[in-house]
């Protein structure tokens, strides 16, 4: 099964009558929960409750703005409030009379009076936004496949590159489990030379190995390193199995950040080898940074 990135871009142009041509784009971004966002032109409240329930339904994840703009075919011609226009200059003219006043009616503030402009298809307005949102409902399945179909490609790439980042991260892993044992062993030494010097005779031989060998096993790094193998398998697995799994791959490399700061915390001054652990560990966190940059985008 596929991962989807969140990111992903679909648009059509559709010529919904003789009258009326439209535009619709679906764009998507990442974003921690599905937030959506609707540009329609007004008197369409009823299709943007429709299309709030579909894309609820089809996606998951991320921020999604949905925008439609029209396109008129064919200008409409427009016209005036003839009745309206009338009263106004037979009141202008009337107070003018009756007050000896100056001045003739001006045109521009005529018709900017509300409703004074008006469309000779204003008529028609109920019915064309009908089929405009009929022919919207009809669009937005193909619309939300394609952007599903883009989603599921940037979703291949991101996987591509999750897994060399993880092939990076496993070598690391395997390089601190060779240099362990040295590691150990010269801690154990530099731990057995502190506490003699130290001590003196107060300690038994036997008793200082004893101190030495507790303070050895605290600093011991195979358990971080056992984790960090099964966190690596395990996010392998959740990308073949693919689906919605960016919430679960981000928490399992937090999880993979903590264990190799707990490495470094631990190896931390032992010197000689201990420093390309360091490096190793340092690396580790590197690649894990980057992963996670790339996971913010998984659905």
């Amino acid at each position: 099964m596929a991962i989807f990135s969140m990111t992903g871009y679909a648009r059509t142009q559709v010529l919904a009558d003789e009258q009326i041509a439209y535009t619709l784009s679906l764009k998507s971004v990442n974003h921690r929960f599905l937030d959506i966002q609707l540009r329609l032109p007004g008197g369409l409240d009823a299709l943007e409750m429709e299309l709030r329930r579909i894309l609820k339904e089809s996606l998951v994840r991320g921020h999604v703005e949905l925008a439609l703009s029209l396109e008129r075919s064919t200008q409409q011609k427009a016209g005036y409030n003839r009745e309206l226009v009338a009263n106004y200059l037979g009141a202008f003219k009337a107070a003018k009379e009756e007050f000896d006043l100056q001045g003739e009616p001006d045109l521009n503030a005529v018709l900017r009076l509300p409703a004074a402009l008006q469309s000779e298809n204003r008529s028609n307005g109920d019915a064309e936004l009908t089929a405009l949102a009929e022919s919207v409902k009809v669009q937005i399945g193909p619309l939300l496949s394609a952007l599903k179909a883009m989603r599921a490609r940037e979703g291949e790439a991101l996987k591509d590159i999750l897994h060399g980042a993880l092939d990076r991260l496993a070598e690391a892993v395997r390089g601190v489990s060779e240099l362990r044992p040295e590691v150990e062993q010269r801690y154990q030494e530099r731990l057995t030379q502190r506490l003699t010097a130290a001590t003196g005779n107060e300690f038994s031989r036997q008793r200082l190995l004893e101190e030495v060998a507790i303070l050895v096993d605290r600093s011991d790094i195979a358990e971080e390193l056992e984790r960090m193998t099964t966190h690596i398998s395990h996010f392998r697995e959740l990308l073949a199995e693919g689906g919605e799994v960016g919430k679960k791959l981000d928490f399992l490399l937090q999880e993979m950040n903590r264990e190799a700061n707990t490495l470094l915390s631990k190896t931390g001054g032992v010197g000689g080898k201990g420093t390309r652990i360091t490096e190793l560990g340092l690396a580790m966190k590197t690649e894990i940074e980057k992963a996670r940059e790339q996971v913010q985008n998984v659905e």
